[in-house]
């Protein structure tokens, strides 16, 4: 089964804009399309965009972690990398090295430009999207 990493602002997207793209991603994962995976790393990060950036309480950044560790497996990464400029993007990549993913769901400009690390494809909600015409 195809197991992706999506990345901090797939889930502000699928959590904030209901009916994005980003949306229906998560809800294809929900109903098992394919394995989707986070670390502790990632939902801390998550976590502090939604409070500063969105103004969620402590009990909706809860709900949402919740939902999310209900569909995503959790791996903590062994391994600490420093690949790209902005630290928290390396957390991305640390967790898709750990879960032995198959890909990378992002709109961070920075990993879409590396296209993939060490196998691991980098591609956009659009792209992992087009890979599952006959569900959508």
């Amino acid at each position: 089964m195809l197991r992706f990493i999506f990345d901090t602002n797939v889930y502000i997207s699928a959590f904030i804009v209901p009916g994005s793209k980003s949306d229906l991603a998560f809800r294809l994962a929900e109903g098992g399309a394919f394995d989707i995976a986070v670390s502790d790393a990632i939902l801390a990060e998550l976590a502090n965009k939604l409070h500063t950036k969105f103004g969620y309480s402590e009990k909706e950044i809860k709900d949402v972690e919740s939902t999310i560790r209900e569909v995503a497996m959790t791996f903590e990464p062994e391994a600490e990398l420093s690949v790209v400029e902005d630290e928290p993007d390396n957390r991305i990549l640390e967790c898709a090295i750990a879960a032995g993913a198959s890909a990378v769901v992002t709109g961070d400009r920075h990993l879409l430009a590396l296209k993939n690390y060490r196998g691991i494809g980098i591609m956009t909600v659009s792209d992992l999207l087009y890979t599952f015409p006959s569900i959508l």
